[in-house]
């Protein structure tokens, strides 16, 4: 019955990243069709954005009253109708509206399954699990080009993701008898009673500001590298448009395929030793990136840099219980989940003034510097867990 479950979990995180790249490949079509200014994108982006951070907040409440599996059910629903939506609208703003529920069960979900995950199941598994997100997150895009090549435009790109979460909704339903089992033989009986915490309080715990700014460090270098990646190789490294967009594109490779590596590896490393590995990658690729050359160059810096990003964010994740204690990891990484958004939604446009105002060169330098800020708040989160256990 374990096996089956984390069948489904698997499934789940797929579905997780299906829709995340679904407007970025879609919207060379919709906005013309829309009638709107390209630059629109960002705002249902950012409408996204602002409900996965509520609901991420939430999390912590929403599991203790209804448990992980209830919560990913009724995430994933939430998803699949608002996917249902989007088939549907002829509109920008219509597309908006159905942008807010959107976001607020992509963030639910997120943080329930993470959790579960990390409390009921190895830190190879969070890594297999990422890396499927990732598998999601490549079929997407290859879903709506069907549909648009087909000629049944973006509307049937979106309903065809949509039907898949549906889908996938019922199986989660069904499998709610396995997660309430899988519940009462573990640690989620901690975390599934008493009061949900208050951000105040979660403020207050030893090392909780030190992971969340390890979190926004980590998906402000990871989603900056992701907008400007093609844009530092046109316009610095003058590379053609079309080879720079296939170079971007090598950091999604290097991120997938070192997820599916990081599960063998931490067999044998702990999360800390992992993170740390993965930050000495990082690093090497931020490097290489400096170094004159040809696109080769450019090309194995991004590698390596997918490859150094893949074990961070699961180990971060799965290191959550053990340095905050089962009751508390829901709510902890619900806060972590914000603060990613909030990285994500920041620091890549900050880039971009910055890359206008002075240079694109300098998107080294501003990765590095995310790095840096992250090695030092994941390194004071592991002296505070020591001093906590050596008292």
């Amino acid at each position: 019955m374990i096996h089956l479950l984390l069948a489904i979990i698997y499934l789940a995180f797929i579905s997780l990243g299906l829709p995340d790249s679904l407007l970025g490949s879609a919207w060379p079509s919709m906005y013309q069709e829309l009638d709107v200014p390209v630059s629109y994108a960002g705002i249902i982006s950012m409408i996204i954005a602002a409900g996965t951070i509520v609901s991420s907040l939430q999390s912590d409440r929403l599991t203790r009253r209804l448990g992980a599996g209830k919560v990913t059910a009724f995430s994933v629903a939430l998803t699949a109708a608002a996917l249902f939506g989007f088939s549907i609208s002829r509109s920008f703003w219509l597309l908006c509206l159905w942008a807010i529920p959107y976001g607020l069960g992509a963030g639910s979900v997120d943080a329930a399954l993470n959790n579960y995950v990390a409390l009921h199941f190895e830190s190879k598994h969070m890594s297999w699990l990422h890396c499927m997100w990732g598998v999601g997150a490549c079929l997407g895009p290859y879903l709506m080009g069907y549909s648009l090549s087909q000629g049944s435009g973006w509307n049937a790109g979106y309903g065809f993701v949509a039907a898949i979460q549906i889908f996938l909704t019922a199986i989660l339903l069904f499998s709610l008898p396995l997660w309430k089992k899988r519940s009462s033989e573990s640690l989620d009986s901690q975390t599934g009673g008493g009061r949900p915490l208050t951000l105040r309080q979660i403020f207050r715990i030893p090392g909780a500001k030190a992971i969340m700014l390890c979190f926004f460090c980590y998906c402000t270098l990871e989603q900056t590298t992701i907008l400007w990646a093609s844009s530092y190789l046109t316009l610095y490294k003058r590379i053609p448009a079309e080879t720079a967009a296939g170079f971007a594109s090598v950091f999604f490779i290097g991120i997938t395929v070192g997820r599916a590596l990081s599960g063998f590896i931490a067999m044998k490393f702990s999360d800390t030793q992992m993170i740390r590995l993965g930050q000495i990658l990082v690093a090497a690729g931020v490097f290489t990136l400096l170094l004159p050359g040809g696109p080769a160059i450019s090309l194995t810096g991004f590698i390596i840099i997918g490859l150094g990003c893949a074990p961070i964010y699961p180990s971060i994740i799965h290191s959550t219980p053990e340095h905050f204690g089962p009751d508390k990891s829901q709510a902890i990484i619900g806060v972590q989940m914000a603060s990613a958004y909030v990285g994500t939604c920041l620091m890549p446009p900050l880039f971009g003034v910055i890359a206008n105002g002075i240079t694109v060169a300098l998107l080294p330098v501003f990765l590095f510097a995310a790095l840096i800020f992250m090695i030092l708040s994941h390194e004071l989160l592991v002296r505070n867990a020591a001093v906590a256990a050596a008292n």
